[in-house]
């Protein structure tokens, strides 16, 4: 016993000083949000007023000055995501990851963007304003990454810290460009169904670019005119990245005439893949030449959505197509040659080489042609004897993106904004605007390029001939637009725009859903505030669902129900279409669509085809049109030999959704509810790691919401009882310019990226019931309500 109290008088005071150790670690890998540092190359000091969400507002003597203390307080909050984010298109998730990332890292190097990178970089002024800016950032965050605590996610990986560089903003930008694309989904996969089924199975998708009723309308006043395996490898390629992809997004600006004090007001929420830490970092410059507050994607200097006194802008994915495929021919006589209209041309070789965690180095080739990368041998399940090269018009126009980006932070008119929106190329945005003034407009940036009328977009096209190439790229004045229309005000969910001189253009627009919703909103009210459009900005009604309930249900023979089921279905035809977390009736419907969705379209898909159809935009699409055309081909279940008819599909289909949810939560109806099957967990990469997941990932919660509403709660349709949330609004902001200082805004999670940080998540629950806090621009009541003050100071020369 005496040996033991001697043993434990010694393990116990080293247990304490370890663990006092280990708390001391764990302190210092917490952001700093007060105090005094000094800065390399600053010519005065600088000034950062936290706010009690952790947002800093920086006060500069200089532009310069204000963007390198920028780049250090984005570091040392965000400096493992811009690691990431730098990793994707150079093709080095895989030395982080090991070697699952192996095919994605192919892939993106396949694409090209490290080499258009480098070959934009190397081609830019250095004397240039925006050149300048971007390089005092980078030594803002390459000054943190030096002398700051490390993160504690390079500890648990092993990342080696390098210093940040030009071609890592182009990177970062050039992944968010390709993210948005949503060819690399869908054509194999539309091509897949054509040659497996045949044009007439096509035909009741929804894929063609056509009239609908909420058609994003457009008014210029000066002319006053309104392959199996390649589909299932892409897809499963992105699945496997640590960071989300962009997808979707709802913005409106209404003019005076259509609120209540008289000014514009904007509204925008992007639609992005849910991570940790969120995607957008906010951040409030003020410097005598220069005023922001604005979301900037980690790595990228100038913000992607902002605001001052003058202006406000913010973002919709546009949707067009700028990615196609080709099928190319090898020259049978000389492996090295591909067909082209006027003769055999060479095949381009690069050679490029993946670092891969804990195994050798993966050496491989890619080869090209005059469209692109070939994915033959890229994708490992590609094997098709016929090569496949995937078109991205991003790596093949000259890129001006990051001037672009300058040119707008720095705008302060509406006509000086519009100059600098022809140089985004791509991604096609939806660029939303409103200001001081009273102007409202909006504009679709891209590249868009005339197309025979023959060739479809949304197929693999022939590379041999030269009858389906691009055309010449048109001006940006034949964009679809809009400028101070006469119905008082601009909105974008993603649909479809109307022509420009009598031509749609080819796109993976989404449906009507959220379109219609905002459009049912807007046009009957003119007395519009802060208040209700905040409230709007979190709508959960389907202006769609209950008309696909109506043609579901209107033949459902009742008797073959039970008394529960009657019932149930009795609520659902009555129901409005709003999804709370306590409402049976999403819960019923929504299964009720997934297996409607199963039974109608399985049996000739396969298992594997049917869900990559899932992933995809134009599977929401075509549920509305499909419900309400009972001649569809694909009603019929083609293993049986009874020809189905819609309704057997949806009688079989709510029988299915009822047995589902009994099994799933028991007898009781009322306990369907939808909060208990429709789920939000913020994931952070470690948190993929079952031990660590509570320590890194924010949730899960349940959420209100849905697919398709304004609040766009986005989920993948599956045979798990749980749906889980994967992307929706990455943040949610009105700009009220009757009351510019007091315009909100909310962030899912929060600012922070450090798990020790106070704001990690302290923005969660907010999130959650729908509020939004202040973005504060009056320096007075900044200074007055600060958290903190961070003090940059003129590094110390040593004489």
């Amino acid at each position: 016993m005496r040996r033991l109290k001697k043993i434990l008088k010694i393990i116990i005071p080293v247990l304490g000083l370890l663990f006092l150790a280990f708390c001391m670690f764990i302190y210092s890998l917490t952001p700093e949000y007060e105090g005094e540092k000094d800065l390399k190359n600053l010519s005065n000091q600088v000034d950062v007023y936290y706010d009690n969400y952790g947002i800093p507002h920086i006060y500069g003597a200089t532009e310069k000055d204000a963007i390198r203390a920028l780049g250090y307080v984005h570091a040392q909050d965000r400096l493992w995501q811009m690691e990431l984010l730098r990793r994707i298109g150079p093709g080095e998730l895989s030395e982080i990851f090991g070697k699952d990332l192996v095919e994605t890292d192919k892939l993106f190097l396949s694409l090209g963007i490290d080499d258009y990178s480098k070959e934009t970089v190397a081609n830019l002024d250095p004397n240039s304003d925006y050149v300048k800016l971007a390089e005092a950032y980078l030594d803002g965050v390459n000054q943190f990454q030096e002398e700051g605590p490390t993160p504690v996610e390079f500890y648990l990986t092993g990342v080696d810290k390098r210093p940040f560089t030009l071609k890592d903003i182009h990177n970062t930008i050039g992944y968010m460009a390709f993210s948005f694309a949503m060819a690399h989904k869908t054509d194999p996969l539309l091509s897949t169904i054509k040659s497996k089924l045949g044009s007439a199975y096509l035909k009741d998708l929804s894929i063609t670019t056509e009239p609908s009723s909420t058609l994003i309308e457009n008014y210029d006043p000066l002319k006053d005119t309104l392959q199996l395996n390649l589909a299932s490898k892409l897809a499963s390629t992105f699945k496997n990245l640590p960071i989300p992809l962009f997808e979707g997004s709802n913005s409106w600006v209404l003019s005076p005439q259509k609120t209540k004090n008289k000014a514009v007001i904007l509204a925008n929420d992007p639609h992005i893949g849910f991570s940790q830490p969120t995607v957008w970092y906010e951040a409030h410059l003020s410097t005598p030449t220069y005023k922001k507050y604005g979301y900037h994607l980690a790595g990228v200097p100038f913000p992607l959505l902002a605001h001052n006194r003058q202006l406000a802008y913010g973002l919709t994915m546009f949707e067009n197509d700028d990615v196609d495929f080709y099928y190319e021919e090898t020259n049978p006589k000389d492996t090295t040659q591909y067909k082209t209209e006027n003769g055999w041309r060479k095949y381009n070789y690069k050679h490029k080489i993946i670092k891969v965690k804990g195994e050798d180095d993966v050496k491989f080739t890619v080869k090209s042609t005059r469209h692109g990368a070939v994915l033959n041998g890229i994708a490992t399940s590609v094997t098709e004897e016929k090569p496949v090269a995937i078109s991205w018009i991003f790596t093949q126009v000259e890129n001006k993106l990051l001037s672009a980006l300058y040119g707008m932070s720095h705008s302060e008119s509406m006509g000086t904004f519009k100059r600098h929106l022809r140089d985004l190329h791509a991604p096609g945005l939806n660029i939303m605007y409103g200001d001081a003034e009273g102007n409202v407009a909006w504009w679709a940036t891209a590249k868009l390029y005339k197309m025979s009328d023959s060739t479809n977009t949304k197929l693999i096209l022939n590379g041999t001939n030269g009858i389906q190439e691009r055309g010449e790229f048109l001006d940006f004045s034949e964009n679809p637009h809009a400028e101070n229309p006469p119905w008082e005000f601009v909105y974008s969910a993603n649909n479809q725009p109307d022509t420009i001189n009598g031509r749609f253009f080819p796109g993976y627009y989404l449906p009507e859903n959220r379109a219609k919703r905002i459009e049912q909103l807007l046009r009957p009210k003119n007395d519009w505030d802060k208040a209700s459009v905040s409230k709007m900005i979190t709508d959960v009604t389907s202006a769609v669902d209950p008309t696909i309930v109506t043609n579901m249900a209107k033949n459902i023979d009742i008797s073959k129900l039970d008394i529960n089921a009657i019932k149930l279905l009795d609520q659902l035809t009555n129901w409005d279409g709003s999804a709370t977390v306590n409402s049976v009736e999403s819960s019923l419907y929504q299964r009720w669509v997934f297996y409607m969705l199963k039974n109608t379209l399985k049996d000739e898909l396969g298992e594997e085809l049917f869900n990559q159809l899932l992933t995809t935009h134009f599977h929401k699409r075509l549920i509305a049109p499909m419900v309400s055309n009972s001649s569809s081909i694909w009603w019929d279940n083609v293993t049986t030999t009874k020809v189905e008819t819609s309704d057997d599909i949806f009688q079989l289909s709510l029988t299915d959704a009822l047995l589902s949810l009994k099994n799933q939560f028991g007898e009781n109806t009322e306990a369907w509810t939808w909060g208990k099957i429709h789920t939000l967990e913020h994931e952070h990469p470690i948190g993929k790691v079952k031990t660590l997941r509570k320590y890194f990932n924010v949730g899960p919660f349940p959420v209100n919401g849905t697919k398709e509403v304004i609040n766009n709660m986005g989920f993948t349709y599956s045979e798990d009882s749980i749906y889980k949330v994967t992307s929706g609004p990455s943040t949610r902001r009105v700009i009220d310019f009757s009351d510019i200082e007091n315009s909100i805004s909310i962030l899912p999670t929060g600012q922070s990226g450090s798990p020790f940080s106070s704001h990690y998540n302290d923005q969660a629950q907010m999130y959650l019931n729908g509020e939004f806090r202040k973005m504060m621009m009056n320096k007075e009541e900044i200074i007055a309500t600060k958290k903190s003050l961070l003090v940059f100071k003129p590094h110390a020369r040593v004489e």
